[in-house]
């Protein structure tokens, strides 16, 4: 495409993980900026962290255009982007709860809810715990790092599977992208999930990270004033584009008549009636030269099934997370006469497989889809693998009831099901209709996860608000010059001062209750010189003391901005102040990871769990913008005590 751009007198930069700041801006200074979403949204999360303007590497959200954007803006959507730095907790406490989570029974010792994947310690499995570490009550405060380690054991152990979520190469965890197959570079799991993991595995355990900026892939997007993309399967989302990014979806006709055959699927009762099938069908469709792409839903399926096609002695590539190197190598031999391919569904997503010779005139490419998706439109992307371009091809599912999306939904609808299901000599059920059955299925797994990404993003919007107003406030310290730092700290200051005076002065409170010596104490560390007295304030109300306090803060500002023109203060300043801010948002966005974690037990209640975490938040941020004033107030007062003389007070 850069060829088209630049014939148009147009500039192009490519924005990929391993480029320089340097390079990264040039590619930013671009008309045209191609990358991923992923990288552009943790450009944006690394340049609300420099601590020099001229290091920022963006330059606004102006028009982004998704390619693939189903998958990006509602397949990604459930997992937020986090930029997370070393923490210091044991690694020993993983390998230890990874041993008894070991011998740890489901619906005994926990709960799962594969359809959510949440995850509950039930009274059983507390109690093995308490007495592997002789502690009384696992629940108690005390052990709250103990409570958090087992619970990501426990979903390791539990929720977590191997060459599905992840694969281990050269004794490291690599993440699987559950939509495309991919492995996910550079990303781990957060929140000491990935330690469990390597624990589970009885590999080395990396350093836990601790989040320092996290924004979902939704907000990012909703960043830019003008948001479009394409892909060849929006329409079963239009609702949820409208909903939550205000997109309008508009159906564009094929280029060609679609000449494709879809045929129903085929539902077997068990995994090995659906294999033996399978073999049948590519032994049929291989002996008449057809090209077969048979796609899978993870690593392990895929390697599963290439064992039985390797016991029928019928030769295939295999394309899958551990092989994408050769993927455009691979995929270019896909519509190839008597070509056999096995795939994850990775495979050449938007892709036009060309066909060999002499392959047209045999129908074209066929495509066997071995499980349904979990989401419908991934199902629609691997059929549209064959019939590209008006060429002829076919598609069609051999599933049974035995695939993931089944076992993963409700056991009590699969039984009601199986009881009143009819099949034949080779256990393929033929009433009650099985389609309607499986469009059942994915309709209630859908909206489950429809479900999931409101759920997140509601939480995440709340965050996204704050984090907007800790970046504005960066961005102001970032932008002004030297001199401009000392009105800003002094106004810091003032707020820091009135709610100190709010707090040991309460009006909810009758006079004789405030503390007036707490409040001279806390006021004693913020004045250079400081004279006030409890007596000075006794028989006051609160206006007056406040009056006073602020006849004192301006001299304080007097003080203060005759140091305005020394640079170098001026400079130390701004890194204070930000390295304040820093430390403080880190801190508050674990509380926030907290609150976000027990919020299912607050829709217990009987009110509205969303309203209840608006309101923690709210008094959290507060909380934040009192530590941020009072470190930034506190930490410059004590330098400059330490570093300047001042003119006794008169």
């Amino acid at each position: 495409m850069g060829k088209i751009h630049h014939f148009l007198g147009l500039n192009v930069g490519l924005n990929i993980a391993q480029l320089s700041p340097e390079d990264k801006k040039k590619a930013y200074a671009a008309d045209i900026t191609y990358g991923t979403g992923n990288e552009f949204g943790f450009d944006y999360l690394r340049d609300n962290m420099v601590y020099d303007i001229q290091d920022k590497v963006q330059r606004g959200h102006h028009y982004a255009i998704v390619d693939e954007i189903d998958s990006i803006l509602i397949d990604e959507a459930r997992t937020p982007l986090i930029i997370a730095n070393k923490s210091s907790l044991g690694a020993e406490l993983f390998y230890i709860s990874a041993e008894i989570i070991k011998f740890f029974e489901a619906d005994t010792d926990y709960e799962l809810y594969p359809e959510t994947k949440q995850i509950y310690l039930k009274d059983e499995g507390a109690h093995k715990i308490e007495k592997a570490f002789g502690i009384d009550n696992l629940y108690d405060a005390e052990h709250q790092d103990l409570l958090h380690n087992v619970m990501q054991s426990l979903r390791a152990f539990a929720v977590m599977k191997k060459d599905v979520d992840y694969i281990v190469k050269e004794g490291k965890i690599l993440l699987i992208d559950k939509f495309t197959g991919r492995i996910m570079e550079g990303r781990t799991f957060s929140d000491g999930l990935h330690q469990a993991i390597e624990a589970k595995e009885g590999l080395e355990i990396t350093e836990e990270n601790d989040t320092l900026a996290t924004i979902t892939i939704q907000n990012y997007f909703r960043m830019y004033k003008t948001l479009s993309g394409m892909t060849g399967s929006a329409t079963p989302s239009k609702q949820e584009f409208l909903d939550t990014y205000n997109l309008q979806v508009v159906s564009i006709p094929p280029n060609r008549p679609v000449q494709r055959i879809d045929y129903d699927d085929l539902v077997f009762a068990d995994y090995q009636s659906k294999v033996k099938r399978i073999i049948e069908e590519v032994k049929r469709l291989h002996a008449e030269g057809r090209p077969i792409l048979i796609g899978t839903t993870s690593i392990e399926q895929s390697e599963k099934l290439s064992a039985y096609l390797s016991k029928s002695d019928i030769k295939h590539l295999v394309l899958n997370a551990k092989t994408e190197e050769d993927e455009a190598k691979i995929i270019s031999l896909a519509g190839q006469k008597g070509q056999v391919m096995l795939a994850t569904n990775m495979a050449g997503r938007g892709t036009d497989i060309l066909l060999g010779e002499g392959v047209r005139e045999l129908g074209g490419l066929h495509i066997i889809g071995t499980e349904r998706h979990e989401s419908f439109r991934i199902d629609m992307q691997l059929r549209g693998r064959a019939g590209r371009q008006g060429d002829p091809g076919s598609s069609q599912f051999i599933i049974s009831l035995e695939d993931d999306l089944f076992i993963n939904y409700d056991t009590e609808e699969l039984d009601r099901f199986k009881k009143k299901m009819k099949t034949d000599e080779n256990r393929l059920i033929v009433s009650p209709d099985p389609n309607k059955f499986v469009r059942k299925v994915q309709e209630t797994v859908e909206n489950a996860h429809y479900s999931a990404r409101t759920h997140l993003l509601k939480l995440d919007n709340v965050i996204d608000r704050q984090s907007k107003v800790i970046y504005s406030m960066r961005d102001r310290l970032l932008k002004a010059a030297s001199e401009e730092i000392f009105p800003e700290v002094t106004d810091y200051i003032k707020n820091y001062i009135t709610r100190i005076t709010a707090k040991y002065c309460n009006e909810n409170f009758p006079s004789i209750e405030w503390n007036l010596n707490g409040l001279i104490e806390e006021l004693s560390f913020i004045f250079i010189q400081f004279s006030l007295t409890v007596k000075d304030f006794e028989d006051k109300d609160q206006n007056e003391i406040k009056d006073l306090v602020l006849k004192e803060y301006e001299q304080l500002k007097q003080q203060i901005l005759s140091l305005q023109n020394d640079e170098e203060l001026g400079n130390q300043l701004k890194r204070f102040m930000l390295q304040v801010i820093d430390s403080r948002w880190i801190e508050h966005l674990d509380i926030m990871n907290q609150i976000k974690d027990g919020i299912h037990l607050r829709g217990y209640g009987q009110e509205d769990p969303y309203r209840l975490f608006e309101m923690d938040a709210l008094a959290e941020f507060n909380n934040l913008l009192f530590h941020i004033e009072s470190g930034i107030s506190l930490r410059f007062i004590e330098y400059i005590k330490n570093q300047y003389e001042f003119e006794p007070k008169q």
